[in-house]
C-alpha cells in the first residue's frame, strides 16, 4: 500500500492572484485541504474573493494581499510583505499558481532560501519578448507543474532549460461528487426551479455548457449550431443551457441575449448565470458541450462531465485531445466523446444531432466509459497525492542540503 506524504510540522503558503471561482482557485482549495489532511499547514495569500469561506472551511489560512497586481512598485511592495510572512509562520514551500503573483513570490523565495513551486493552470499568451520575460516567472522555480500533457509540452518548448523540472499533473475532479447517485432528486428540482425552468421544459433533451461568459468560450459559435440543431429536430427540440457568469465582461452577455432574441431562440437557449452546483445542472443533462474557440490548458468542465457519466462534444484541440477519447486516436468501442473543430458550428450541430438521436442505451454506454476513463486519469486524489510528492521531495533535497 502506497504511504501517504506526511507534512507535520510543515508550512506551504500558495499564492493565487483572487480567491474567485475558477479551475485555478478550485486546485488552490483542494491542496489546501491535503495538505492540512496530511498534518501541514496551509496558508493562501490572495485579494480576496468569494471561495474564501470555502478555504477557510477546508482547513486553510487566508492572508490578503494585492497578489493580483501588474504593477512593479506593488510587485515590490508584495514581496517584501511575503519575506516578512515567511520569516514570522517558518514557511516551508512557497507555490504560486499565477504570474503576476509568481514575480513576488519568486524574489520572496529567493530572500529567503526557499524551495519555490509553480503551476502552469493555463498556455498564456507569449506574442513578443516582454511577454516571455513576464511570463518566465514560472519557469525560474524548483519544480514546475504542468495541469496537462498539452501544458507540459508549451512550456518545454518555451523555456528548454526548465525541461528537467517540468512535472505533468493533471488538475483532479471529486469523482464521487459527480457520480450519479450522489445527487438527490431535490437538489435537481432546486437547480431546475433556480433556472426558472418550466414544467413543459421536462423531458426535453438538455443541452449543456458551463463557461463563463466570454468571447473565446464560444458560447456564439453554439446558439449557431443550435438553430441548425432545431431545424431537424422533430417534436422533442432540445433545450440549451448557458450557464456561467459574465464576470464583468456584461457587452458579452447583452450581445448573447440580444441574438437569442432576435434569431427567435428565446424558447430554447437560456442563459442561467453562474452555476454554484455543476454536479446537480449535469444530473439534468443529456450532453455537455465545451465550445472553446481558443486552446484549453486541461478543460475541467469535460472531465466533471465524464465523471458524471454525461456524453460530451468539445472542440478538437487543447487538453480536449487528453480528456476526451474519439476516433481516429481510437477505436469506435474505446469512445468517451465527440471532438468537433474550433469555430465550426455546422460541425458542432451534426455531434449535438448524433448524440441526440441516440438511443439513451448507446449514451449511457459512452457516458460509463468516460467515467471510467476520468476515474482513472483525473481523480482529486491523485492530484493532491502527486502534489504533496512534489513538496516532500523538495522538503527531502532542502534537508539533505
Amino acid at each position: 500500500m502506497k504511504r501517504t506524504t506526511d507534512l507535520t510540522g510543515k508550512t506551504i503558503l500558495q499564492i493565487i492572484p483572487r480567491l474567485e471561482a475558477g479551475g485555478a482557485e478550485r486546485t488552490t482549495v483542494d491542496i489546501a485541504q491535503a495538505i492540512t489532511n496530511a498534518g501541514g499547514r496551509a496558508i493562501v495569500v490572495a485579494e480576496h474573493g468569494g471561495m474564501v469561506s470555502e478555504l477557510e472551511a477546508a482547513g486553510g489560512e487566508y492572508i490578503a494581499m494585492k497578489a493580483a497586481s501588474k504593477n512593479p512598485v506593488q510587485m515590490v511592495i508584495t514581496a517584501f510583505r511575503l519575506q516578512t510572512l515567511i520569516q514570522q509562520n517558518n514557511v516551508d514551500i512557497i507555490h504560486a499558481r499565477s504570474r503576476a503573483p509568481a514575480w513576488p513570490a519568486l524574489w520572496a523565495a529567493r530572500w529567503t532560501r526557499r524551495p519555490f513551486v509553480t503551476t502552469y493552470h493555463g498556455n498564456y499568451n507569449q506574442t513578443n519578448k516582454l511577454k516571455a520575460f513576464y511570463n518566465s516567472a514560472m519557469t525560474r522555480s524548483d519544480v514546475i507543474i504542468a495541469n496537462s500533457g498539452m501544458t507540459a509540452a508549451l512550456v518545454a518548448e518555451r523555456a528548454p532549460a526548465a525541461k528537467q523540472r517540468i512535472n505533468k499533473i493533471y488538475r483532479g475532479t471529486d469523482i464521487k461528487a459527480f457520480a450519479p447517485d450522489a445527487v438527490s432528486l431535490e437538489r435537481s428540482e432546486a437547480l431546475r426551479r433556480k433556472w426558472g425552468l418550466k414544467p413543459a421544459d421536462t423531458g426535453r433533451p438538455m443541452i449543456l455548457n458551463v463557461a463563463r461568459l466570454t468571447g473565446w468560450k464560444g458560447q456564439e459559435v453554439l446558439i449557431d449550431a443550435m438553430a441548425e440543431v432545431l431545424k431537424t429536430s422533430g417534436p422533442d427540440q432540445p433545450l440549451l443551457i448557458l450557464a456561467g457568469g459574465s464576470q464583468g465582461d456584461a457587452a458579452y452577455e447583452t450581445r448573447l441575449r440580444q441574438t437569442i432574441e432576435t434569431r427567435g431562440l428565446s424558447d430554447h437557449i437560456r442563459l442561467v448565470g453562474h452555476c454554484d452546483d455543476v454536479p446537480a445542472a449535469l444530473s439534468l443533462a443529456t450532453c455537455m458541450v465545451v465550445a472553446s474557440t481558443r486552446q484549453e490548458a486541461f478543460g475541467r468542465a469535460a472531465v466533471e462531465a465524464g465523471a458524471a457519466g454525461v456524453p460530451t462534444i468539445a472542440t478538437d484541440h487543447g487538453g480536449a485531445k487528453e480528456t476526451i477519447l474519439a476516433p481516429p486516436d481510437v477505436s469506435e468501442a474505446e469512445r468517451t466523446g465527440w471532438r468537433v473543430p474550433p469555430g465550426d458550428a455546422d460541425a458542432m450541430a451534426q455531434a449535438l444531432q448524433l448524440v441526440l438521436s441516440m438511443r439513451p442505451e448507446a449514451r449511457g454506454l459512452i457516458g460509463a466509459r468516460a467515467r471510467e476513463y476520468v476515474s482513472r486519469h483525473f481523480s482529486l486524489q491523485a492530484m493532491c497525492a502527486q502534489t504533496l510528492e512534489v513538496y516532500s521531495a523538495l522538503l527531502s533535497a532542502k534537508k539533505q542540503n
